[in-house]
């Protein structure tokens, strides 16, 4: 687990709201209770006072239990973020997602069973697939969405628009008293040619984006059919940090993507 996601883990809260801990308090509670003896209440918060203090900045059981508890519900929390958009794909796009899962799952198996590989070397390249399936899923989902923005936009009537504007500007005189109505097709030209050129821009990403996504079907078939011959793990890291490179280069276009699409529809 990074250094960035442990910081972020809420130690205090695992520390306190846990199954052992509540039962410490209410078997110091319960025997004050029942013996009278308001000592063991006290005795019990002193208890619970010096675990607070001392156990969430625990190191070892940080390691031992906390970062687990931790890594669990971030594990579930991307699942969860990754089941509602892979819900929101077409089901050509849906299936392609599930195809590369079970691709990964190949992969995955025939890994463990390398004799070469260690697990503790091996650990690490199987987080990075991991990782590559969730941004095929988001990248399937962002070409959904631009695919259906496309789909709303009739070039056709942009471009007889545009030829109407053209037509009045060639015919009106930039003096005169149709001076303004030639202006305002001038301005109006110039939004239409804007539209046209962001459009061409987010159909250059699409592109882009669906051969990232080939790119990453092919290599996982590859490396399901590399797997076994590896004789370490670096063999295997090294393809997939290319892909990790690859899909970090789309994310980056698709947030300038994202801007053109946002002044598009202003």
């Amino acid at each position: 687990m990074g250094e960035e996601t442990k910081q972020q883990a809420p130690y205090a809260k695992y520390a306190f709201r846990n199954p052992y801990n509540y039962a410490i308090m209410g078997g110091f509670a319960s025997a004050a209770v029942l013996t009278g003896n308001w000592w063991l209440g006290l005795a019990g918060a002193g208890v619970e006072a010096l675990w607070m203090l001392f156990a969430p900045d625990s190191k070892l059981l940080r390691k031992a239990w906390f970062d687990k508890v931790w890594s669990a519900e971030v594990d579930a929390r991307k699942k969860a973020e990754l089941d509602a958009k892979f819900k929101t794909l077409p089901e050509s796009d849906a299936m392609r997602c599930l195809a590369l899962k079970e691709k990964q799952d190949q992969i995955d198996k025939l890994a463990r069973d390398n004799p070469a590989f260690t697990m503790e070397l091996l650990s690490g390249e199987l987080n990075k697939l991991d990782a590559l399936v969730r941004s095929f899923v988001e990248l399937s989902v962002t070409c959904a969405r631009y695919q259906d923005y496309l789909k709303s936009v009739d070039v056709d009537e942009i471009e007889r628009d545009m030829r109407r504007y053209e037509q009045i500007v060639e015919r009106t005189p930039a003096t005169g008293n149709n001076a303004d109505k030639r202006t305002l097709a001038q301005k109006n030209l110039a939004v239409l040619q804007k539209r046209m050129e962001k459009c061409g821009e987010i159909r250059g990403y699409l592109s882009s984006a669906r051969g990232q996504l080939e790119l990453m079907e092919n290599t996982f078939r590859l490396l399901a059919d590399q797997i076994v011959t590896m004789r370490s793990p670096q063999e295997l890291g090294g393809q997939l940090d290319e892909l990790l490179d690859g899909v970090e280069a789309v994310r980056q276009t698709t947030r300038e993507t994202d801007k053109l699409l946002q002044a598009v529809e202003r």
